[in-house]
């Protein structure tokens, strides 16, 4: 089970960035890396083309390593470790620190099997 999810909302615990918050965008678990909301941003140069026919420079937000991100405990508010728990025949991801569940913003996203 994924540690960190898409939408869910970590704290940077090391590096440049370290204390910032953000949501986050993507996850890439190939690679063990996941874009967040305002965090780690470089500059993409453009070429001139038709959409950009200046060129320039934008900003966007660069992967970051999985290892140095941690959900946020909802109840709390404060950085938690995650454990996995069974409730209603469903594994949930499940914050260390309160036990709150921080999967209670994806859990109406349609379940299999559910509605018996």
């Amino acid at each position: 089970m994924a540690r960190i999810k898409k939408g869910d909302l970590v704290v940077v615990r090391s590096g440049a960035e370290k204390g910032k918050r953000g949501k986050v965008l993507r996850v890439l678990p190939d690679e063990g890396k996941a874009l967040v909301e305002g965090v780690r941003l470089v500059y993409k140069h453009l070429r001139k083309s038709q959409k950009h026919p200046q060129g320039g420079r934008i900003r966007r937000e660069a992967a970051m390593w999985l290892s140095t991100l941690m959900p946020v405990d909802p109840t709390t508010d404060a950085p938690t470790r995650v454990s996995a728990k069974v409730v209603d025949g469903a594994k949930v991801r499940v914050a260390r620190k309160s036990g709150a569940s921080l999967d209670a913003a994806t859990k109406g996203r349609g379940s299999k099997g559910s509605e018996a």
